[in-house]
């Protein structure tokens, strides 16, 4: 049967997992590739289960605790990351804590401490424009934090123009979902830093304020079939 790198990769973690459930069953302590490929594939199947990805990382993140593990397991792996089949598409999950809140020995030699993150970057960013978005499409679509949301799914429907230069104000690595036929209204920032968007949907691919390239990207949008794009720009459905 031939299959794809991809679902390679897929049968085999599968099986790594199988064999750290079959020792596990048997009462053994985990090692870190055991434990590791145990809990990522339990993410695989949830996704597979149908639950979207907050409930899949919960799931995965409840399968061990330090007590599963050899000594120093839980002190090395203190995060896994795994691309999952969702309903709405391939996600990347990420599982931090992955088994789970337990005290750690700071005193411990060899202790990874994870830093806590500054108060700002863990608030939402305050909106600097809302949109009424319609996702026309059968099937769930979802948005991470950091896309250029005038490039989301060609089935969203919104005013484009007003979504230029701009992402989701909601908190870093997370993401939004739009229920197929759902209309949501979502809060968008300017994206910060060089401002250069390069790659997404290829619409820009370049500085997104230079001359002439917002323009260009409405004229792609409306080429390319998206809703909620025009040459003029309109700025209906916006609020400031």
């Amino acid at each position: 049967m031939p299959l794809t790198p991809t679902e390679r990769d897929r049968l085999l973690l599968f099986t790594a997992a199988e064999l750290a459930r079959s020792r596990h069953a048997r009462g053994l302590r985990l090692n870190v590739p055991e434990s590791t490929a145990l809990i990522a594939d339990t993410v695989c199947e949830a996704a597979r289960d149908g639950l979207r990805l907050a409930e899949a990382v919960e799931r995965g993140r409840t399968v061990l605790g330090p007590d599963d593990v050899l000594p120093g397991v839980a002190d090395v792996v203190t995060e896994i990351q795994v691309e999952a089949v969702f309903d709405d598409g391939t996600r990347l999950a990420v599982i931090g804590e992955p088994f789970g809140a337990w005290p750690r020995d700071d005193a411990a030699p060899g202790a990874v401490l994870p830093a806590a993150l500054p108060a700002a970057e863990a608030t939402v960013p305050a909106a600097a424009v809302t949109l009424s978005v319609c996702n026309t499409a059968t099937v769930p679509v979802s948005v991470t934090s950091h896309f250029h949301f005038f490039e989301a799914n060609p089935r969203l429907d919104f005013d484009r123009a007003a979504a230029y230069g701009m992402r989701l104000a909601v908190p870093a690595g997370s993401s939004t979902r739009f229920d197929a036929g759902a209309r949501v209204e979502v809060g968008l920032v300017p994206i910060g830093g060089a401002r250069i968007a390069i790659g997404f949907a290829g619409l820009v691919d370049g500085p997104l304020d230079a001359p002439g390239a917002k323009e260009e990207a409405l004229r792609k949008a409306v080429a390319c079939g998206y809703l909620g794009a025009s040459a003029t720009g309109s700025l209906e459905g916006a609020r400031s």
